[in-house]
């Protein structure tokens, strides 16, 4: 019996059936409806759900492509290079795209994100900000849009990221086990009613699927409007506020929290940007930021629910606009290093002049 040509590609979890990581729920509904945020970095052990919730944000976006970056990936696999078999057929020098290339309006999904090295994930973040992959290399000049949601994930206990690279992620989510057994017990049973039954158990969400896609939408047609949600001088001072209180480098904080902020206001179907919208986005944009010792803000609510409104049926959902950030990405503070005790230089001189007179 001759195989397939490829194996059918099993049914994502739905996101609107995840339960127990609030924060990790509002954390990539928020780099959805704003991808320029720069993505969202997870930190946290084994079987938190940490791929399940990237792969079933992609299925909210319709028709967005889900990508996994692997371990082994060179920077050419990640960004493209020249198409060897067009260059060697003697045709012309024609680009080969790549990872990047595949992922654009979709989610790009890296595991071990800590593990991969510093050029590959420079590259990776100055894409996902910017929204466009530039490649001068190998004789090609050449650029394309790459608008996508990067997830990144790793566990701390196998390595950190330099705070340069960090502090480029948009929004950080720390998560921890779950010791509540209510809850274990919870999630645990829709894990295996899924298994069980994925047609099934997806049908049983498809209503919840449905509101959660089509707020998306709406929120990401509302971004598209520059003059939307507007902020008054009071949200500007609540940013300032709680980014000195973190004693954070630079202002990408500030940025990136008025960026998450609107998106917030966005999916909540407000009129304007208030204090309240910082304040609960505040926590995602400096858990990664933030200088030891520093405090904390006070702990906010979780996304609230697509409003009623929203879930009505609703145009097509464009792209999260292009932003900007020209900040200086910062420097990694000094670090002392060991220093070895040298020994004089005269009697060294004095002992050569010595040696080299008897040889004379």
């Amino acid at each position: 019996m001759t195989p397939p040509d490829s194996a059918a590609l099993p049914l994502p979890f739905p996101f609107a059936a995840i339960a127990g990581q609030p924060q990790l729920r509002q954390a990539l509904l928020l780099a959805a409806v704003d991808p320029g945020l720069g993505g969202v970095l997870i930190e946290g052990p084994r079987g938190t759900a940490k791929s399940t919730a990237a792969r079933a944000l992609a299925e909210l976006l319709a028709g967005a492509p889900f990508v996994t970056l692997p371990l082994g990936a060179s920077l050419e696999h990640l960004v493209g290079t020249l198409d060897l078999g067009q260059a060697l057929a003697g045709h012309e020098v024609r680009f080969a795209p790549g990872l990047l290339a595949r992922a654009h309006g979709g989610v790009l999904y890296v595991d071990e994100v800590n593990l991969l090295p510093d050029a590959l994930i420079d590259s990776l973040l100055d894409v996902a900000a910017s929204g466009v992959n530039r490649i001068e290399r190998d004789g090609i000049s050449h650029r394309h849009a790459a608008r996508f949601v990067l997830v990144g994930t790793m566990n701390p206990e196998e390595g950190a990221l330099r705070p340069q690279l960090l502090d480029r992620f948009g929004l950080c989510v720390r998560l921890h086990n779950i010791d509540d057994a209510a809850a274990r017990t919870a999630i645990v049973r829709a894990r295996l009613a899924f298994d069980a039954d994925p047609q099934g158990f997806r049908a049983s969400h498809a209503e919840a699927q449905g509101a959660l896609a089509l707020a998306l939408g709406r929120a990401r047609a509302t971004l598209a409007d520059r003059e939307a949600l507007p902020y008054d001088d009071a949200v500007h001072a609540a940013v300032g506020a709680l980014c000195l209180s973190a004693e954070v480098d630079g202002l990408r904080a500030d940025l990136v929290m008025l960026r998450a902020a609107r998106a917030l206001a966005a999916w909540e179907g407000t009129d304007a940007i208030t204090e309240a919208h910082v304040e609960q986005v505040a926590e995602a944009v400096l858990l990664h930021r933030r200088k030891p010792g520093s405090a904390p803000p006070t702990a906010a609510p979780p996304l609230a629910p697509p409003p009623r409104d929203m879930a009505r049926a609703a145009d097509g959902a464009p792209s999260a606009p292009k932003g900007t950030d020209d900040a200086d990405w910062g420097a990694m503070p000094p670090e002392p290093v060991g220093i070895e005790r040298v020994k004089p230089l005269r009697p060294l001189i004095a002992a050569a002049a010595e040696a080299a007179a008897k040889k004379a």
